[in-house]
């Protein structure tokens, strides 16, 4: 029997070594790219910091804390940049977001893992070949059309299920900011389904387990740290969005506790004023200072999720062993 030898023609350095510096050019390229976007937006929200007049006009303490008093009559935080007596308050910017943020992922969260628990665990293999990328399709969906979606139907089911008196408002952007975060947060979840290993599923089904009890006794907890993963991804998505919450949200900056309320979020603002804003304004900087809050914000919560993965893994893929 002639056996057919491989042979692997000699490794060239040269071309070894460019494609290596190659690769290197591509990561540190993209972590220049995202250094320099964040050093051009601080550098034009410097001025808050730095000019007299904006300080003035602008400061940081106006913007979150302080009340502003209009003919001797305190007037609550609040967002009105374009008034006689502009007032920068964030607060109410940062409700809103925090707001349409939670009610996203509160809705997308349960969704998303439990379909991911079904294709990944019950499913047939047809049926998992269709559920998987119709699912995976709502991630190519601009958001442009989710917006559209709410502000047209959405919020008319909404406002007539609920008897509510404002058609836009948290929940309604929220649920559509749902709708964008379940693919993020079902791929990631799944994935992290599928790549338990077998043998711990053989385990429990030896020990008599039937199929839901192998599934949250054995494959959930294996993969928690993969589904956090997700969760914190789609969270940072709702975060950064901005057509949906432009169009649905109703942009009311006000300061209020419902979810049935209108809000405004930090990318909606940007989004609805950077274009009409007088260049080197006060108004100017402050939205600059916004993107680099959100820059920042974004930053912080997927540092805080790795930590928080890391910690994850090491408690229950020490368990498991």
């Amino acid at each position: 029997m002639n056996m057919k030898h491989w042979e692997f023609k000699p490794k060239s350095r040269i071309k070894e070594f460019f494609g290596e510096k190659l690769i290197s050019v591509c990561a540190f390229s993209s972590l220049i790219i995202v250094l320099l976007i964040f050093i051009f937006i601080f550098k034009e929200s410097l001025p808050i910091f730095t000019d007299d007049f904006v300080k003035e006009e602008a400061s940081l303490g106006k913007m979150v804390f302080q009340q502003e008093y209009y003919e001797g009559k305190p007037a609550k935080w609040s967002w009105q940049p374009n008034s006689d007596i502009p007032k920068y308050s964030l607060l109410p910017l940062l409700i809103g977001t925090l707001k349409a943020a939670l009610v996203a992922m509160l809705f997308a969260t349960p969704l998303a893992v439990g379909a991911a628990i079904y294709t990944s665990e019950f499913a047939p293999a047809k049926l998992k070949e269709f559920i998987k990328p119709v699912i995976e399709l709502l991630a190519g969906i601009p958001s442009v059309v989710l917006g559209f979606f709410a502000l047209i139907v959405l919020a008319t089911i909404v406002q007539n299920a609920l008897g509510l008196t404002f058609r836009l408002n948290a929940l309604t952007a929220g649920i559509a900011l749902g709708l964008a975060v379940i693919p993020i947060v079902f791929t990631v979840a799944e994935d992290a389904l599928s790549t338990v290993p077998v043998s711990l599923r053989d385990a429990a089904s030896a020990l008599g387990a039937n199929k839901w009890q192998v599934s949250l006794t054995m494959v959930l907890p294996a993969a928690i740290p993969g589904i956090s993963a997700g969760m914190v991804l789609g969270f940072g998505r709702a975060i950064g969005e901005t057509m949906i919450v432009l169009m649905a949200s109703g942009n009311a900056a006000v300061i209020s506790a419902s979810l049935t309320d209108s809000v405004r979020t930090f990318s909606a603002t940007i989004a609805a004023e950077l274009a009409e804003v007088v260049f080197g304004s006060a108004h100017y900087n402050v939205l600059f200072f916004i993107g680099s809050l959100l820059f920042i914000f974004t930053f912080l919560t997927n540092l805080g999720g790795d930590i928080v993965l890391a910690r994850l893994k090491v408690r229950f893929q020490g368990r498991m062993k």
